[in-house]
């Protein structure tokens, strides 16, 4: 009799095994809940963690201040690599993890066995197994390990920067599909000027060294050997010169390409107030988004671009007036606003978010510094749709909200300075900012069949009311050119 004792009982388990697998749980309050493809379906802040974005995407804050930061990467696993900005000491990374699901860091861990020498050290980059970084003067790299948070051992220097610590030094990368590696040096003044050429005249118009000597060594996008170590530029080769001051960079894979934005000079009037006023220097000249070309010249620091007259002008250090073009050097493909300083460009390629933004461009603007005595402008991340490997409409306003308030007298009233941006294994965009170190996670939990221009009219409608967000209107009492 145990025998039929022991099928009875059994039996009951299988049926109440197949009566649990028809049934519906509900979860618990304190149980996370789960998408059909078991993934946790992360719960966005109420507020976005500060942030205003269009409908249906929403924001939750990863971690409030890591210290002030630069660039950032996510591994496959969900990893975050956070690039600090300081100058002093060891320990320059710091390297996040979320261990129960939640969207929130909750390990956190400094490190880097490397000297840091300058708060423009900005890149950090994972491809391949290994985790990239910079400092001012060199490009380091380590191998990842699975399932380890921080790499072990000292790195590698891929490239060392021979010259001295300068202005706009920072070492921002990109990677091709046949191991090369690309990497900024950029220009440390605005238009290579020379006051020992200048005058002692009042309002004396300043002059720019003729040929500017900064570009045999600076000014320019140098390729490298992705595998070598301890290479210097005379090891690399020029991809690209005649650009000032580039922070984001990338490659694009369905144009097989590299992409950059610039940051244009300062001080038109106070260079040449002759020819133009201060408000001309409040908005001119453009930020520049380019398409990269080997062997092109983007004419710094002989001209500017001005992107409402979309040409190529003449820098009144080298003759220029304001009026006169300057021929002969590429284009960006977009002209963007005026010294909002453009610190990374990101091409999305997930799937999470609504179609329109495949493939598209967004890049984090740090904003303004020096517009006085007009308000300062910038703070956002923007977004730019793409078509074929090109712009297919005007820039959007993604994320706004960083700047605390509605205008900005400096750029330290703004409570956020947005700088890096990061893709994450599902889809979702990491954005870093250089002040505290608040970290964000933006997902998209709306309907994606339905996503169109009604879900960005709330966004477009700030460009309105925001003065951070506008073309300043010209003061009257700007009397600099009457």
């Amino acid at each position: 009799m145990p025998g039929r004792h022991l099928f009875i009982v059994l039996a009951l388990l299988l049926l109440a095994n197949c009566k649990d697998s028809n049934t519906t749980s509900i979860p618990k309050s304190d149980e996370k809940q789960t998408s059909s493809n078991s993934d946790p379906v992360l719960k966005t802040d109420p507020d976005n963690g500060g942030l205003f974005l269009p409908d249906g995407f929403g924001a939750l804050v990863v971690t409030d201040s890591v210290g002030p930061a630069r660039h950032l990467a996510v591994n496959s696993n969900g990893d975050i690599y956070i690039k600090l900005r300081t100058d002093t000491g060891k320990f320059g990374n710091m390297a996040l993890r979320d261990s129960n699901g939640d969207g929130k860091a909750d390990i956190m861990k400094r490190w880097g066995d490397y000297p840091n020498d300058g708060r423009f050290a900005t890149e950090m980059r994972i491809r391949d197994g290994y985790i990239y970084f910079s400092s001012e003067l060199r490009v380091y790299r380590q191998r990842l390990t699975p399932g380890e948070l921080v790499p072990f051992g000292k790195p590698q220097v891929l490239v060392i920067d021979p010259y001295p610590i300068r202005w706009h030094n920072a070492k921002s990368l990109a990677f091709d599909n046949d191991g090369g590696l690309y990497v900024t040096f950029s220009a440390p003044t605005n238009a290579c000027e020379d006051l020992r050429l200048t005058s002692g005249q009042p309002n004396a118009i300043v002059k720019g060294e003729n040929p500017c000597s900064q570009l045999d060594i600076l000014a320019g996008i140098w390729k490298f050997d992705i595998n070598k170590t301890n290479q210097r530029p005379s090891d690399g080769q020029r991809y690209a010169t005649g650009v000032r001051s580039v922070v984001g960079i990338s490659w694009n894979d369905e144009t097989n390409s590299l992409f950059a934005v610039n940051h244009g000079r300062d001080y038109l009037y106070n260079h040449a107030p002759q020819y133009y006023s201060t408000w001309h220097e409040a908005v001119l000249p453009a930020e520049e988004f380019m398409n990269i070309k080997e062997g092109e010249n983007y004419g710094w620091p002989y001209t500017y671009y001005d992107h409402f007259k979309e040409k190529r002008m003449l820098a009144p250090e080298y003759g220029g007036d304001g009026k006169i073009e300057a021929p002969g050097y590429a284009d960006p493909i977009m002209g963007l606003p005026a010294h909002w300083a453009p610190n990374d460009l990101l091409f999305y390629t997930g799937d999470q978010f609504p179609d329109r933004y495949k493939n598209g461009a967004f890049i984090a603007f740090h904003g303004s510094t020096n517009r006085t005595p007009y308000p300062q402008s910038g703070y956002v991340v923007g977004f730019i749709p793409f078509k074929k490997g090109q712009p297919s409409g005007e820039m959007e306003i993604f994320a706004d909200g960083f700047a605390g308030k509605d205008v900005l007298k400096r750029m330290q009233d703004a409570k956020y300075r947005p700088m890096g941006l990061a893709q994450g294994p599902d889809g979702s965009l990491y954005i870093s900012e250089s002040k505290q170190g608040k970290i964000w996670r933006v997902l998209f939990q709306g309907d994606k069949s339905n996503f169109g221009m009604a879900q960005l009219a709330e966004m477009e409608s700030r460009r309105s009311k925001k003065s951070y967000l506008k073309t300043p209107v010209e003061k009257v009492d700007d009397l600099s050119l009457q």
